[in-house]
């Protein structure tokens, strides 16, 4: 493993980037007259809208372009959680002191995964009850919430609330196919299953209920996961020449491959490498140019918190989401993101004081 592949503020400032997209993404979908993306599914129709607004930009441009591309950040926090679980245990100076059991492992991830969500769904659940549209709740879909696994339930669109929230049961599937068949394997365990997963999508309709099912689940993330995997293990440390061109490529492999429904598959991949090569070239700069050290040190910062914004940004999203449905569009958008971060710093301070989870 090449252990300068990655700083940890380089790390943080990918998540900085990661959360950014997420949270403004998860605002701006919800607005009727907005460009709606494919995460989930293909739906041609969403492409030729954007197409449609490229050509002819209004006032919602910066919005549309959120809509459509902002959900691309969930794949650059796989990536990170994998690249993290290589450079953790698979350390050398790691396995000579610990072992790492299944049910240790399996139990350690669980907890923190819990951990933060559970704050952050109790106080959805009271805001959601007090404010209008709540949602109405079946036992199976709190019970699937609290156990992780609601991304599991069939028709998930209709189950998962708050929608981000199906983030945990990803991961934690995503964790126990690690230690279970990629830990400390060889990279052809990584690259099939990749390939499993790949062709478990292709022939599905793209706009089928199939499709949206299992994207939901493990397959549709692994092949980010499986790239933050091989990354931290055979990864090479590249030139800032190299780290741009791989980023403006990979831009332009981003747009174009979202025009294509078996291109689309492999978008995750080409956001993944655009971001390391995006943050490689400002860390680059940063010495050299003021406004990359300030952009560098705000999504440090923002890296820092991501945890905590993904949590409450469901929450603030509910109480000022209808000032933008009213028509105040970036109105509501800057009071979400204002309190929003505050409330993530909060949250961040809060979580820090809870009692650390210990491996067993």
């Amino acid at each position: 493993m090449n252990k300068e592949l990655l700083t940890r503020n380089e790390c943080n400032a990918l998540r900085g980037l990661a959360i950014i997209g997420i949270f403004l993404h998860n605002y701006c979908h919800w607005l009727n007259p907005i460009v709606k993306e494919n995460e989930y599914q293909y739906f041609q129709h969403n492409v030729d809208w954007l197409t449609q607004v490229m050509i002819s930009p209004n006032l919602n441009f910066f919005v549309h372009l959120i809509s459509f591309f902002g959900h691309y950040g969930v794949p650059v926090f796989l990536f990170l959680s994998a690249y993290g679980l290589v450079r953790k245990y698979e350390n050398q100076d790691y396995i000579g002191k610990h072992h790492v059991s299944v049910y240790g492992f399996v139990r350690y991830h669980f907890l923190k995964l819990f951990k933060m969500m559970i704050v952050g769904f109790v106080i959805f659940l009271v805001i959601d009850q007090i404010t209008p549209g709540s949602f109405h709740y079946d036992f199976l879909d709190v019970i699937a919430q609290l156990g992780l696994f609601n991304n599991f339930i069939p028709h998930p669109d209709l189950h998962i609330w708050p929608g981000p929230y199906w983030f945990f049961g990803l991961m934690l599937q995503l964790y126990i196919i690690y230690r279970l068949l990629l830990y400390r394997r060889s990279w052809k365990w990584i690259v099939g299953a990749m390939l499993v997963c790949w062709l478990a999508q292709i022939f599905c309709n793209p706009e089928g209920e199939p499709l949206n099912y299992i994207r939901y689940s493990s397959i549709g993330g692994m092949l980010p996961f499986g790239l933050g995997l091989l990354y931290a293990r055979y990864g090479k440390t590249l030139t800032t020449q190299q780290n741009s061109i791989m980023a403006v490529i990979s831009a332009l492999l981003i747009v174009a491959g979202s025009y294509n429904y078996q291109a689309w598959f492999f978008v995750p991949a080409f956001v993944c490498t655009f971001c390391v090569g995006f943050i490689k070239s400002v860390t680059a700069l940063a010495d050299h140019s003021s406004f990359c050290n300030r952009l560098f040190n705000g999504l440090v910062w923002m890296g820092n918190v991501s945890a905590a914004l993904f949590i409450c940004h469901p929450i603030t999203r509910k109480i000022f989401i209808p000032i933008s449905c009213k028509g105040d569009i970036y109105t509501g958008l800057l009071i979400y993101v204002i309190v929003s971060v505050c409330l993530a710093w909060v949250f961040h301070k809060f979580f820090q004081k809870l009692p650390r989870i210990k491996m067993k």
